[in-house]
Order: structure tokens, then sequence, then C-alpha cells
């Protein structure tokens, strides 16, 4: 074997423009979308409440001459609230952040990490609090068969109607608020199933592309916004260790593969040469291919 030997020539070192990570993107949390963000100046204190019912009816009367009209009026109560304060952190030792190479962005790494974690906090406290059962007074279980009190048919079945029981739903809220309901909180498999049902791709096959999209959804179940809950909570809540931290990928984007060309390696008009792919499988991600497609010489079919 000649000498000096490639390992002799080189030593292999992180790449600085590339890595990879996993991280939600912020607009997959939901919390502060659904309710209005009310700015306030102590930590606890009183708000006002006033009565519902008081707003929903008229004293009103034919007043003749010379008379007085009748006198109104309305009740109110208070609430109270208290603003919690939620807080993690990562700690980044000096002596590690002095040893720590320059493709390392520590800092911006644990701005991120922290924030993606307030984040996830925000939105499972939200779920636990309002997205249940016995929150909002009218609770309605999707089933397949038959269909009973307080039951509807599950909305993967082609039989169920679900335009028809959103308008009745948005009919109730009027009778029992005065307002319309303005917007519509789904989970991610929710809509998938809605995005797919025969009524709906029906109704707006003719609308633009055919395509059924959130604002589409929106208009069909006559609400102002539609917001998806896409944000996800790993089983695994084990501690990194000290001075363990992520380096986010430059582009900070999802990728299932990365090309990575040398062009000293490359071999005149051979597009493949001097190409290495590195593909990263993505939980939940499936590749889709041609089965007639060509494959590239060397290259397995999976």
């Amino acid at each position: 074997m000649p000498n000096p030997t490639q390992s002799d020539l080189h030593v292999n070192v992180p790449l600085t423009n590339v890595s990879v990570a996993y991280m939600q993107d912020k607009s997959q949390f939901i919390a502060d979308k659904v309710f209005p963000r009310v700015p306030v100046n102590k930590q606890s204190d009183l708000y006002w409440k006033y009565s519902k019912s008081d707003w929903r009816r008229t004293d009103a009367q034919k007043r003749a001459p010379g008379t007085e009209s009748p006198g109104v009026g309305w009740k109110v109560d208070t609430g109270q609230y208290f603003a919690e304060v939620w807080a993690v952190h990562k700690d980044i030792d000096d002596q590690i952040r002095a040893n720590a190479d320059s493709n390392w962005r520590l800092d911006s790494d644990a701005t991120t990490f922290c924030t993606n974690q307030l984040l996830l906090r925000r939105d499972l406290d939200w779920n636990d609090k309002y997205f249940k059962t016995g929150q909002w007074g009218t609770d309605l279980t999707g089933v397949t068969g038959t269909v009973a009190a307080g039951q509807f048919l599950q909305w993967s079945d082609p039989a169920s109607d679900p335009i028809v029981q959103f308008s009745d739903l948005q009919t109730n809220f009027v009778e029992q608020s005065g307002r319309k309901a303005n917007t519509m909180v789904l989970g991610a498999r929710a809509i998938t199933q809605l995005k797919n049902h025969p009524d709906i791709i029906d109704r707006i096959k003719y609308t633009q592309r055919g395509v059924v999209t959130t604002d589409l959804l929106a208009s069909l179940f006559d609400v102002e916004k539609i917001l998806v809950s896409y944000a996800t909570v790993t089983g695994d809540q084990r501690r990194q260790g000290p001075g363990r931290g992520s380096h986010l990928p430059v582009h900070e984007q999802l990728e299932v593969g990365s090309a990575l060309l040398h062009p000293e390696l490359a071999v005149p008009d051979d597009p493949r040469s001097g190409l290495h792919l590195h593909l990263e499988r993505v939980p939940g991600w499936q590749q889709l291919r041609d089965p007639d497609e060509e494959l590239p010489d060397g290259a397995d079919r999976r």
C-alpha cells in the first residue's frame, strides 16, 4: 500500500454547512392562536363578566306621548385570573463554550431548544384544559354503525355528513350564545378525514383546482378560521448529559436526504460522479417510487 495513505492525509471532522436534527415548526403550535392574547399589568387580578341572558332579551315597548320608556340594565360579575410562570433552561458552561469548535452555535441552539420546550408545554397545557370532555357543554363521540344520542357517524365513513353536522353545531352555538363560532380546532387525523370525505370533495370540485384546503373548509363550515394541531410530544423524556446539545441545520428545514458533491472528484460529463447521496429516515415518512422508473446504477429498489 502506497504511503502516505488517505487516512494519513485527512482527519474526518463534522461538516459546517449541514447537520441532522429534528425540531417542530413554530407554526404547528396553536395555543396562542385559538384564544386572543390579552396583555395584563399584574400577575393576578379580576375581570368583569357580563350576564349573558341580559344581552339576549329586549324590554322595549311602545311609548305613548309624555310617558317614560322602560328602564333597563344588566348584571355584572367578576372572574379571577392568575398568570402562572413556566420556565426551563439549558446550561452552557464557559469552558464548554470556549472549547467548542466554530461550527457549533451553542447559544442559538439553546435558545431555540428552550423556546420549543415552552411552546410545546403551552400547547399541552391548553390541550389538557380546553380540548377535553366536559369543557364546552356539548360532547359528541364519533362511532361506527348505529348512532345513538350524543354520537355521530365517524367522518371516515362515507355515509357520514360532516357538512350538515357542523351547520347544526353552528346553529346550536348561536342559539346558546347569541354569536357565531369563529374558530374551529381540529386534530391532524380529523382534518385528513374531512379533506378526503366524498361530500366535501363534491362541494368544492369546481372551485380553483378542486383541492380541499383549510381555508375552503373554514368557508364551508361557516367559521373564520380552522386551526390544526400538529404539535407532537415524544414518550422519551430522558435528559441529555452535561455538555450535550443539538446543532440545528443551517437552513433549518426538514430534509429526508442530502446530495453531497465533491467537485475535485467529479468526472467531466458525468453528473453522478462525485455525488454521494445520504438518506436519513424520517419517522412516518415513506418514499413512493414508480415501479417502472429506471434506477441509477448500483441503486437498490425498496
